[in-house]
């Protein structure tokens, strides 16, 4: 019974049904893929503002890496952070002036926030997203 699929009903305004509707020719192939995405979100967000647990995260950042040291400030934020644990990153060069990079992070989840919000202020840093995760049960 524990994977077993429970239908209920929700009721919206047409408005939000007609944009949750878009999503579905978009991104997603049914309604009901849409609330479980919505709900794992919540959840997941739920549980890195009230758990002091270890966490793990993706920090996604876009920078240019012409911008005077820059770089150096990267890896020495990375390497001089006891609070988290650097577990692997990918470096893509986009084009001539920006560079992507993935940073996977493990640790306490107000210790990679501040990590994550201490290098997306790094002045070269122009996109900087923190995607958090927990294990769910399907």
């Amino acid at each position: 019974m524990k994977n077993s699929l429970i239908r209920f009903s929700v009721s919206l305004p047409q408005s939000l049904l007609e944009e949750l509707d878009k999503k579905i020719t978009a991104n997603y192939s049914s309604r009901s893929e849409i609330v479980r995405d919505l709900i794992r979100e919540k959840m997941t967000q739920s549980q890195w503002e009230n758990s002091s647990d270890e966490k793990m995260g993706v920090l996604t950042i876009i920078y240019d890496h012409h911008k005077r040291e820059l770089n150096q400030k990267l890896i020495d934020i990375q390497h001089h952070n006891h609070h988290i644990k650097i577990l692997c990153t990918t470096h893509i060069h986009i084009d001539h002036n920006n560079c992507l990079e993935t940073i996977i992070i493990k640790g306490k989840a107000k210790k990679i926030e501040q990590f994550c919000l201490e290098i997306g202020g790094l002045k070269g840093v122009k996109f900087s997203e923190l995607t958090r995760a927990i294990p769910l049960e399907e």
